[in-house]
């Protein structure tokens, strides 16, 4: 993986029904051209590709026992 050192992370939550909050943070230009790269090339928004890798490494150190 690219050098993506984590800058800022921040949520704002915004106010309504089944609003979406945002999520800024930053990575290299690198990252960014290759995560985008991909999503597109899965046919998948940023967004998405970004809510399956989580979804994903939730499941996986969950079962490794990782964060206990």
């Amino acid at each position: 993986m690219p050098n993506s050192k984590l800058v800022e992370l921040s949520s704002k939550v915004l106010t309504g029904n089944n609003k979406d909050a945002s999520l800024n943070f930053k990575v290299s230009p690198q990252f960014k051209k290759e995560f985008k790269g991909f999503a597109v090339a899965q046919g998948i928004s940023m967004t998405d590709l970004l809510k399956e890798g989580f979804e994903l490494a939730q499941k996986m150190r969950k079962n490794d026992g990782v964060g206990d």
